[in-house]
């Protein structure tokens, strides 16, 4: 299962946000769309990642104000990325390895989506239930040879 697999089922809408802007207008957009991260873009380029986890760190070092403080100044200048093409156990490790719990997914240069932990386990577990419900079906759909005592008929 690839990246794309992913995308595909979660459809393409993407929240981002200027590097410039307020971070209480990045927070307000977050908690309106009930969304963890942000994808920050300049002139149309990946600059970074804004999520919950620096927003907190942001909101902890200014003694639990927001005040006049940007986007450019609390968020991961330098996100981990992937592509449509990457496979998801991949994926899985390299987030559980940066700790991260959203990832961009770039095509070259162009943004495709962003990718969270939830969605890679979700994409996971979905593909384990159904190869369990395939091996499920083959088992109950055995051959049995004649002769032997599960071929009898029972009484």
């Amino acid at each position: 299962m690839k990246v794309v697999d992913i995308l595909r089922v979660k459809g393409g809408t993407l929240f981002t946000v200027s590097p410039d802007e307020p971070l209480k207008d990045s927070l307000a957009v977050m908690a309106e769309r009930d969304i963890g991260s942000l994808v920050v873009m300049e002139h149309g380029d990946l600059v970074g990642m804004l999520t919950f986890r620096e927003v907190i760190s942001a909101v902890v070092k200014n003694q639990g104000a927001v005040g006049s403080t940007i986007v450019r100044t609390v968020m991961d200048d330098a996100p981990l990325t992937c592509t449509p093409e990457t496979e998801i156990d991949e994926v899985r490790r390299m987030m559980l390895g940066r700790h991260a719990r959203y990832m961009p997914v770039m095509n070259g240069k162009t943004l495709m989506g962003v990718i969270s932990l939830y969605d890679v386990a979700k994409a996971v577990v979905d593909s384990q239930d159904f190869e369990n419900r395939m091996l499920k079906a083959y088992i109950r759909d055995w051959p049995v040879e004649e002769g032997s005592a599960e071929a009898e008929p029972k009484l």
